[in-house]
């Protein structure tokens, strides 16, 4: 006798149906995934292109000679009378020599109360300031490490870079140390302003800048610009921003300016730029457009002196200005409309060099060679 189905039984039926035939399709599926678990397979590699090993290389050779520099500041407590150093500020340098001399920018440790260079080893060294030449931005500061861990950077020429060649960055942007990046040579004979220092403008250009599209960050300044040889061109110094991070647009002091100035902060503790020995009335020249800048006194016994330049200066009367000191139009052939233009003349030429002035006199024009003499 069939018995009779139910379609409350025939639903109940079905429901065990499904449900036995979705555990089973679990239980089939994990079984599938645990045999699927583990480590893909490594794809073949076809090894590193030419330029990648040529970065690496580069890297492998000058990063033991770029440096991380940090300044200290002394801050009192104020809840005692005790003070502290504290980092204030940080930036890169690079190995100028066996001695222990570090090549930097000025910006990075002016005022500092204390600095201290790391090396690419991680190995760490109180430094001593040497000099500086606030016109440039440069400093020198020395470290007492062994001479086994110096490893001068090498020295290119910045007269021969061209736009468009490449060129790489080490340094520490944001305290992250050994960071490399690179870039092009986006434009040469760029003009900066030298940074102001205790509120002070310097009033001086910094010219002959080289102009990349290398990162370079807070933390890069006074580190190095390479060259594809991984020789120095340059020393980071300014980048323009917006934003204060890299949006492409760097600069660089050339190193053939680093590589005159550094070897007299070492000997001198400051650098020794040939003079006329003139004081000048600074603006006036401008003011009346004159085209030059306006002697306003000739000491005796300087080089100006002995060449017959005349001083006096320019003064307001009643009836307007009246002129009476020469007015340098020129030197070398180069126009001086303003003393940082004059100063730029003097600085390639060594103590002892003759230069030729064009001066103005009583309405006439003067051509008057001068002896550079040492900075008194």
């Amino acid at each position: 006798m069939l018995s009779r189905v139910t379609p409350s039984t025939l639903l109940a039926a079905v429901a065990t149906s499904v449900m036995t035939a979705l555990a089973t399709l679990v239980a089939t599926s994990c079984l599938n995934s645990t045999d699927e678990a583990g480590p893909r397979s490594v794809a073949p590699f076809d090894g590193l292109i030419a330029e990648e090993r040529h970065s690496i290389d580069l890297f492998d050779q000058a990063s033991p000679s770029v440096v991380n520099v940090t300044a200290f500041a002394t801050r009192r407590s104020a809840f005692s009378r005790l003070t502290t150093e504290v980092p204030a500020n940080q930036g890169s340098g690079f190995v100028w020599d066996k001695e222990g001399h570090i090549v930097t920018n000025l910006h990075v440790v002016a005022d500092a109360s204390g600095a201290q260079v790391t090396l690419s080893d991680h190995s760490t060294y109180k430094a001593d300031l040497v000099g500086y030449y606030m016109d440039k931005d440069i400093a020198v500061l020395r470290i007492e490490a062994p001479a086994s861990k110096l490893q001068p950077i090498d020295i290119g020429r910045s007269s021969e870079v061209r736009v468009g060649q490449k060129v790489f960055v080490i340094g520490n942007p944001f305290g992250l140390d050994q960071t490399l990046t690179t870039g092009i040579v986006s434009a040469l004979d760029r003009e900066i302003r030298a940074p102001d220092f205790d509120g002070q403008p310097t009033n001086r250009t910094i010219q002959n800048v080289i102009q990349t599209d290398a990162a370079i960050n807070p933390g890069n300044s006074g580190g190095p610009l390479l060259d594809s040889s991984g020789r120095v061109i340059g020393v980071n110094d300014q980048i323009y921003s917006t934003t204060g991070s890299n949006l492409g647009i760097g600069f660089a002091i050339p190193i053939d300016e680093v590589n005159r100035i550094v070897p007299q902060i070492i000997a001198y503790g400051r650098v020794l730029r040939p003079q006329l020995g003139v004081e000048l009335d600074v603006g006036v020249g401008r003011l009346l457009g004159l085209g030059g800048v306006v002697i306003r006194r000739v000491p005796a016994g300087t080089a100006a002196s002995r060449a017959g330049l005349r001083g006096g200066g320019a003064y307001r009367t009643t009836g307007g200005w009246e002129l009476e000191g020469d007015v340098i139009l020129e030197a070398d052939g180069k126009p001086t409309p303003d003393r940082d233009a004059l100063l730029h003349v003097l600085e390639s030429h060594e103590v002892g060099d003759s230069i030729e002035l064009k001066v103005l006199r009583d309405d006439r024009a003067l051509l008057i060679p001068v002896t550079l003499q040492v900075p008194q």
